[in-house]
């Protein structure tokens, strides 16, 4: 413990030393893993890398430069300010060597003056930009002078004139209220969701009808007398949902289903369903 002190003090007292050098060398004094700093720190472990590397260029800005390093000092219990001076000098610094370098294009410096290739390469895209110019503008005030066309120009104002047959819309399927009516006495239904929850259970007298609930998920219908149920979708009629004396079960009585069912659709998904309840 005496010895990491020692460490920590020589590092303190060495401001000499790269700040960066200094952080790492009192981080290993410590017995610290760049890692642990990491975690704790919440610093990113490569922005770490290069404080201690001092390649502050790397990191995003100056503010992350310095707020960085002042967490980074914070934890290995170094002095603040010291390393937060260091870092500004560091910065300050690597700035004027920044400016010192020669930015603008020289030509008599060979290592910058552009190959021959180069050069022919950028005489060749000229001349491609030229010709494509001159295609472009020679299409667009001449368009005569472009490629004939692919179809007779007769045939072409033959077709355009023929009138256009309007296409006939589709009729939309009927819907609104299910109703089903019973034809004889004692018959008994019981109709309910998707969930299994009771809508209406009965021994329907002749006469006496149930109205599908509209808000009804999935509304499906038992019973043993199919034949003895009249149906109608809006008021019109379709067909029973069977014509055997057999039970039907878990047959879907939406408008929909029972409209598909007139139509064939749905007969075969009936007819398994009766055999399945049987």
């Amino acid at each position: 413990m005496e010895e990491q002190e020692d460490v920590t003090a020589q590092s303190a007292a060495a401001p000499s030393k790269p700040v960066g050098e200094r952080l790492r060398e009192t981080r290993q004094a410590k017995g610290l893993e760049i890692d642990q700093v990491a975690a704790e720190t919440r610093i990113p472990l490569r922005h770490l890398e290069s404080i201690e590397a001092g390649d502050f260029a790397a990191l995003p800005s100056r503010t992350y430069a310095i707020g960085f390093t002042r967490t980074y000092a914070r934890l290995l219990d170094l002095d603040e300010k010291e390393a937060l001076d260091q870092v500004r000098a560091e910065l300050a610094e690597g700035t004027a060597n920044a400016e010192d370098k020669p930015t603008k294009f020289e030509a008599g410096d060979p290592e910058r003056v552009p190959g021959r290739g180069l050069a022919w390469f950028a005489a060749l895209a000229a001349v491609l930009l030229l010709g494509g110019i001159y295609a472009f503008y020679s299409s667009y005030f001449a368009p005569g002078l472009g490629p004939a066309p692919l179809q007779d120009p007769s045939e072409q104002m033959a077709s355009t004139a023929e009138p256009r047959q309007p296409v006939a819309a589709k009729p939309e399927p009927a819907s609104g209220p299910v109703v089903f009516t019973s034809e004889m006495d004692g018959t008994w239904v019981k109709f309910y969701d998707a969930s299994g929850e009771r809508l209406y259970e009965a021994q329907m007298a002749e006469g006496d009808s149930f109205t599908i609930p509209e808000d009804a998920e999935g509304p499906q219908v038992w019973t043993g007398r199919p034949y003895a149920l009249a149906i109608t979708v809006g008021g019109r009629t379709v067909p029973k949902l069977s014509e055997e004396d057999t039970v039907v079960k878990d047959v879907p009585v939406t408008a929909e289903a029972l409209l598909a069912r007139e139509n064939g659709s749905e007969g075969e998904q009936a007819s398994a369903n009766s055999q399945s309840a049987t």
